[in-house]
């Protein structure tokens, strides 16, 4: 509970000072610099060589490609019977097909089930969502967008990311021992700060703000992100005889809240922007309440 409370208290505060406190022009981009470029590689460094290979490490990954590419096809299929147009198309299909499974995902899971669950989390997330943001999403941006995607860059993006290469180092580190305890002394405290900088971050870049005729795509983007798309990767671990933590925690960030990355990929694209942060900052608060009944629900 105490882990919990610390997730609401960053979040908030983060609100209240974009609100009320005038932060400094540039905060969000130098703290998310932070986040992304030292303490979440830091994290990575620390959890990945303890990771222990098991036969169902495949499915965290899986449950987030079943995520955004249902959200695809659904949002494709319900387009076309709407009439939305290409941009709402391509909107939804990042925001609900692509989760926070970083900046809310680590530590959500962390306060959930501990480092063990933490590192499932990872796996997920450096697996699976942000190479599928990194390749598809950004393919989807081009497409529904009017341009075509570039391979080239792609393959660029996600082979120079910092915490992609933590990963290639880590498993190396893991392959070979793991680090000695000097090294963790060192990692462990650089990576326990991306819990309350990312969810402060979080809060300074909320936004609700519904434009005209959106809220049924708003409510059908958001049915499937926080309740279909972890269903639909609930079925596939069952029918795989997934179980226990490694179950939990893939269907757990299958659910997570929409990813802030996907949020602004849909803007650089004029991609329904509106749309786009409004199911962000719906899905973020309504995540706060329904991760921690999916986990009870889950047996957590």
């Amino acid at each position: 509970m105490s882990a919990l409370l610390l997730l609401f208290t960053c979040l908030l505060l983060g609100a209240l000072v974009a609100r009320y406190a005038k932060p400094p022009i540039g905060i969000v981009h130098g703290i998310n610099w932070w986040v992304i470029r030292i303490a979440l590689p830091a994290l990575v460094l620390e959890l990945v060589p303890k990771v222990k290979v098991d036969a169902q490490l495949w499915f965290p990954v899986a449950a987030m490609w079943v995520t955004f590419f249902g959200a695809w096809l659904l949002f494709a299929l319900l387009g076309r019977w709407l009439g939305w147009s290409r941009a709402r198309v391509g909107a939804l299909t990042l925001v609900c097909g692509l989760g926070n499974t970083s900046f809310m995902g680590y530590p959500m899971m962390q306060a959930l089930h501990g480092s063990e669950g933490l590192t499932l989390a990872v796996v997920a997330d450096q697996l699976g969502c942000f190479p599928l943001l990194a390749s598809a999403g950004v393919a989807v941006a081009a497409w529904y967008s009017g341009n075509s995607p570039q391979p080239a860059m792609i393959a660029r993006r996600i082979l120079t990311f910092p915490a992609f290469l933590a990963l290639v180092v880590g498993g190396i580190a893991g392959a070979l021992g793991g680090w000695p305890p000097v090294f963790d002394s060192v990692f462990a405290p650089i990576g326990a700060t991306l819990t309350p900088l990312a969810l402060f971050s979080v809060g300074l870049q909320f936004k609700f703000h519904l434009g005209e005729r959106q809220l049924p795509a708003l409510l059908l983007g958001l049915g499937w992100k926080l309740a279909l798309a972890p269903l639909a990767a609930l079925g596939l671990g069952v029918a795989a005889g997934v179980g226990g933590l490694t179950l939990t925690v893939g269907v757990l960030q299958a659910a997570m809240a929409p990813m802030i990355s996907a949020a602004i990929l849909a803007d650089e694209h004029k991609l329904e922007p509106t749309l786009a942060n409004t199911i962000l900052g719906a899905g973020i608060v309504l995540s706060l309440i329904t991760i921690p009944l999916g986990n009870l629900w889950l047996g957590g």
